[in-house]
């Protein structure tokens, strides 16, 4: 019951975030709040971008379930993110991890059981 509800990711970008996301990890957008772009995610996590903030590069790291983080590093390359760690184990009981950044500059994490 005390689980998150809602994740809002800062953006310079609502438009470049979305088209991001949405291509790269299949998130559903809700554009009819202006600036504010809603999403949710295909387990139905949802969230917003916002451009109150400003990207972070320094806090709080989201980190997106993924099946082959080698393969999504390097789609996010191709679509204007950076990578910022390489795909690093954690143990055999907790897999994989990786960072890297979105195109407004927010530091993001991928995860990975292989």
């Amino acid at each position: 019951m005390h689980g998150f509800c809602h994740i809002e990711i800062p953006t310079t970008d609502p438009k470049k975030s979305s088209e991001f996301y949405s291509k790269l990890f299949g998130w559903k957008m809700d554009t009819g709040m202006g600036d504010y772009v809603q999403f949710s995610t295909p387990d139905n996590e949802g969230g917003g971008f916002t451009t109150t903030s400003k990207p972070v590069t320094d806090g709080v790291v989201l980190y997106i379930m993924v099946e082959d983080i080698e393969k999504k590093l390097s789609e996010i390359e191709t679509n204007g993110g950076h990578m910022v760690k390489t795909k690093t184990g954690i143990s055999e009981e907790f897999g994989f991890y990786a960072l890297f950044t979105d195109p407004c500059g927010n530091i993001m994490g991928l995860w990975s059981k292989k």
